[in-house]
């Protein structure tokens, strides 16, 4: 038997009345904006699937193959909580497994912003959490769909560069993120400069890397990093030691 007078329809306005209430609230104070982001796409329903709606590639319901695509959305800064969260958490009478896997989800992580100038005059923004290896890095990687990678991408490279971004959109971000995942990318023609060797560096398209985390662009040092290492010693790319461990 069901109760049926606590049903809820969140299509009915006395549902959603409230949910737009809370949205424009937390708009009011800077806490929602807006961004490209990827999502799940199915090209024949022409609509979002959540992971779980996505069954061994394919949509759950016509079966297509489902693609990554970039698709503006509303986000909400969590990220404005994260240390206010991480603070209390000790103080929670929480059990401590649960406690870790809330730290492991805020996912705080410090480090610093570094800029690779293009020779195209654009500028690929980097998050790290070792700078003082930057002296290391050979290339710079972009994930697949961030948006440089269609912009910098030579006449010569387009069609190898454009096959790869259509076969990594196949794949999730679980399967891209494996540790066990063959390392795989494409060089994309075109050139930044190390801030600080000035060395002329290529540019890559990795699906290791993700668009949705840190700035979607990574930069490769090899010698000390065991996914670049990986990747370098595919495409045959320096590995440039700069930290030596004395016992």
């Amino acid at each position: 038997l069901f109760d049926w007078s606590a049903e809820v329809k969140t299509c009915e306005e006395d549902y959603y009345k409230w949910t737009q209430w809370m949205f424009l609230r937390l708009y009011e104070k800077g806490l929602a904006y807006r961004k490209e982001a990827p999502v799940n796409w199915c090209p024949s329903c022409q609509t979002v699937l959540a992971n779980e709606q996505v069954v061994d590639g394919a949509c759950e319901r016509c079966g297509t193959t489902v693609v990554r695509k970039n698709l503006t959305q509303w986000f909400f800064k969590i990220t404005e909580y994260a240390e206010e969260l991480l603070d209390d958490l000790p103080s929670l009478d929480w059990p401590e497994k649960t406690k870790t896997m809330q730290k492991n989800w805020i996912g705080k992580s410090t480090g610093c912003e570094v800029i690779f100038d293009c020779e195209s005059g654009d500028a690929i923004k980097v998050f790290t959490t070792r700078c003082d290896t930057i002296f290391g890095a050979d290339y710079v990687v972009l994930a697949p769909e961030h948006p440089l990678v269609a912009k910098l991408t030579t006449d010569e490279c387009r069609q190898a560069v454009e096959e790869y971004v259509l076969n990594a959109s196949k794949s999730s971000e679980i399967e891209r993120l494996s540790t066990t995942r063959e390392k795989t990318g494409v060089f994309i023609g075109a050139y930044c400069i190390n801030p600080l060797t000035k060395k002329r560096i290529p540019i890559y398209a990795g699906d290791y890397v993700l668009y949705s985390y840190g700035t979607g662009a990574v930069m490769a040092v090899a010698a000390h990093d065991e996914r670049d290492y990986a990747f370098s010693m595919k495409y045959n790319l320096p590995v440039t030691q700069v930290i030596i461990k004395r016992n």
